[in-house]
């Protein structure tokens, strides 16, 4: 009750506003005491990335942009939490307005173009609360820099000692150019550069990247060929889309910027279908976009994700999301006749 009463709260405020308040107010757990309170469910439990996880669902990057609630979120439920993305230098983002909660289609428009405190003060913020749990570090680059490597490198010199693994966003529409990493030159050489650098350091760090779901069948196929020939350790499918906003409701629906929640579910589905099939089921991915439920992420795992991420229903459902997911997911697997998540990955496509 006293959740429903402050998310009524939440949502009749700025949506950015909102945002801040909801990490203020995890971060003082004893709000929701009942809420905090971490089930475990055997049948969830695997081994991903060389790293061993409670459960599947994890928060994705964009929520805890500067790491300040990264061991809270994972009393919440959550198997492991991604923080960022973080740039080399503190930055403002785009002007504001850049956040805009669609309610009648359960979606987020943000432009929010990477805001940031910058790799260093993240760092120290962490070290002085070092994770408890599973963290994954969301690295990009400056906006001025979007096509450059050298930026992807200082991050990552910055926090290959702190990362449970890295996410490589090249997929946000709102820094100009990013999207072009996906080129097959470009990410060649991102790859290339940033696993020399972890053998230089002499780290085991997993390196994933994510990708857009705005792309089509041919370089689906072409980016499966490099991800396979560079031996990647994990893709992250998929980021906000800038298409498919023509049969949206609110009112915002022509906002610029990247869409997430519901609207998204049944795209990156087929985004990591294809890439499942193309990859051979070889490289993991964790699947992101509209797990509001068990049944949603039944369904995500089936086409091919061996973890999930959530953000959206997190603004919409609440606190208790996590929980809740794993709970009703456990059952299905049950229900259908599987004893472990391992069993269903990918079981809907065809290799």
């Amino acid at each position: 009750m006293l959740y429903k009463i402050f998310k009524l709260y939440l949502n009749k405020l700025d949506p950015e506003l909102a945002h801040s308040l909801a990490i203020k107010s995890i971060k003082s757990s004893f709000l929701f005491p009942a809420f905090f309170l971490k089930k475990k469910n055997k049948n969830l439990q695997h081994r991903v990335f060389g790293i061993n996880f409670e459960n599947p669902v994890g928060l994705a990057a964009g929520f805890d942009k500067n790491a300040e609630i990264y061991n809270h979120i994972q009393k919440l439920g959550f198997g492991f939490s991604e923080v960022g993305t973080i740039t080399p230098q503190a930055q403002l983002g785009n002007i504001k307005p850049r956040l805009f909660r669609l309610e009648e289609d359960e979606g987020i428009i943000n432009r929010l173009g990477f805001p940031n405190d910058g790799m260093k003060v993240i760092k120290k913020r962490i070290q002085e609360d070092m994770p408890k749990g599973i963290l994954g570090i969301n690295i990009g680059p400056n906006k001025e820099n979007a096509m450059l490597v050298d930026d992807f490198l200082l991050c990552f010199d910055n926090f290959f000692n702190i990362a449970s693994y890295f996410a490589i966003n090249i997929s946000s529409p709102n820094t100009p150019n990013l999207r072009l990493q996906h080129e097959e030159k470009k990410i060649l050489k991102l790859i290339e550069f940033i696993q020399i650098r972890r053998e230089e350091k002499k780290s085991n760090v997993p390196i994933l990247f994510k990708i857009s779901p705005d792309i089509n069948d041919f370089e689906i196929k072409k980016l499966s060929y490099i991800f396979l020939k560079k031996k990647i350790d994990g893709l992250i499918l998929t980021n906000t889309t800038i298409e498919n906003k023509k049969n949206l409701l609110s009112e915002h629906k022509s906002e610029e910027g990247g869409l997430s929640g519901a609207p998204l579910y049944d795209i990156s589905n087929k985004i990591i279908q294809k890439f499942y099939i193309h990859l051979k089921n070889t490289v993991p991915i964790i699947g992101v976009g509209g797990v509001c439920d068990g049944k949603t992420a039944f369904e995500k795992i089936k086409s091919g994700a061996a973890l999930l991420q959530i953000y959206t229903s997190l603004i919409y459902k609440g606190p208790y999301i996590a929980n809740k997911i794993n709970s009703e997911l456990s059952y299905l697997i049950k229900k259908n006749g599987y004893k472990n998540i391992s069993e269903i990955i990918g079981i809907n496509c065809k290799l």
